[in-house]
């Protein structure tokens, strides 16, 4: 039989790591308790802490990252528990954007090897001023103006990119095979479109990689064609590390095809390497980021525990409905079918007139919301649980 969960007078929230106050303000103190030792937890909060090698409680019905990826938790397993992984996506999207921008600045200004160079000069020096002035030939860049900038991805993040590529004067040549309709609405119309990865590799001085870590976008960038990129051009990775073959860059860089390489994302292969700008994991790393994600996911959170809603969780579908009565029942299951059939007779049989219901599936995963006009006694709720394909049954009676 499937989990049947009723809402405590108190909702437990195990926090990892740091996690904004302003973020966590959002779940009032008369109704939450949270804290970094919480034994039975309804909810966990965290950012880059890995669940893969800690055990989730079996009282967890949802979990949110204070972040964008999600590969730092086991989010098939929480599926097949019926358990909603949330995350934050846009709301570091700024900070990341300007990260971006500052590595293409810095690639095309060879401004880290210079830094380094002022670093070892002596300060004491006679002939300083000498050694200053023939040493700055080495590092003469270029303008980013009238370049051309490959943007693959086009979420929030990546049109964030191409607009201020745009208003630095870049040509930018944009590629999404799953761009949005919002995305598409906010880009702007001189990004051009191109149809391939290939094409923006093959197109562009300046390539900057926007995709999430799928099966699908592992080594997206790699040995068969890397070297389709001019020579010269520059890749940045702000993604994930798994997207761009480290061993693929290396030889790229050492046969002069990449002029350099700017990633997030410091490896064994990288660090150190001619060429590379790696920087530690700063993408989001602003105040600003980090309390715009703590804030978008506990709302998130506490939609989803107080209403059942469903908003920016990465293993269900978007459902989204109005409170018709005080009492609601929110239904996790397998995408099978009859299964709305299945529960609208059990609530028929038990005598309960369904006010409103709303459901939804997102490949194998689906989810329901009822409201009804009268409150649900537990054996309808362990009737509910006992259908074929049901993970969980939250019941979610009003009380404010």
């Amino acid at each position: 039989m499937a989990e049947v969960t009723t809402p405590p007078a108190r909702i437990d929230v195990l926090v990892y790591n740091q996690i904004s106050a302003t973020g966590l303000a959002r779940l009032p103190t008369e109704r939450y308790r949270v804290g970094k030792d919480i034994a039975e937890p309804r909810a966990i909060l965290l950012r880059s802490a890995d669940l893969h090698k800690t055990p989730i409680a079996d009282s967890v019905v949802a979990i949110g990252r204070a972040g964008a990826g999600t590969n730092n938790i086991p989010v098939a397993a929480m599926t097949e528990r019926g358990v909603p992984v949330f995350n934050a996506p846009g709301a570091n999207a700024n900070a990341v954007k300007e990260l971006v921008i500052a590595g293409m600045l810095m690639a095309a200004r060879n401004l880290a090897p210079a830094l380094e160079f002022v670093a070892r000069l002596e300060r004491g020096a006679a002939d300083l001023e000498r050694q200053i002035e023939d040493g700055k030939k080495r590092f003469a860049g270029f303008e980013l103006a009238g370049q051309t900038l490959g943007v693959i991805g086009l979420g929030k993040i990546g049109c964030l990119v191409a607009e201020a590529g745009l208003k630095l004067g870049m040509q930018v040549l944009g590629h999404d095979p799953e761009i949005t309709v919002d995305a598409a609405w906010g880009l702007h119309s001189q990004v051009r479109r191109a149809t391939s990865v290939n094409e923006v590799l093959r197109s562009a001085r300046f390539v900057t990689l926007h995709v999430p870590l799928l099966d699908s976008t592992r080594h997206l960038v790699n040995d068969g064609n890397i070297g389709l990129m001019p020579e010269g051009a520059v890749l940045l990775n702000f993604s994930r590390e798994g997207v761009v073959s480290d061993a693929a860059v290396t030889e790229a860089l050492a046969g002069g095809r990449l002029a350099g390489y700017v990633c997030d994302f410091p490896s064994a292969a990288t660090i150190g390497q001619p060429k590379v700008i790696a920087l530690p994991h700063l993408g989001a790393s602003t105040g600003e980021a980090e309390e715009n994600c703590a804030v978008m996911v506990a709302d998130q959170l506490r939609d989803y525990l107080e209403h059942g809603q469903v908003v920016n969780a990465v293993n269900f579908p978007e459902v989204r409905m109005e409170r018709g009565s005080r009492y609601r029942v929110a239904i996790a299951n397998s995408n099978v079918p009859n299964m709305l059939g299945q529960i609208s007779t059990t609530m028929a049989q038990a005598g309960l007139n369904i006010h409103n219901m709303l459901n939804k599936s997102r490949g194998a995963m689906a989810y329901t919301l009822v409201d009804v006009e009268r409150a649900v006694d537990a054996d309808v709720l362990r009737s509910l649980a006992a259908i074929e394909g049901v993970l969980r049954v939250r019941y979610l009676p009003y009380t404010a």
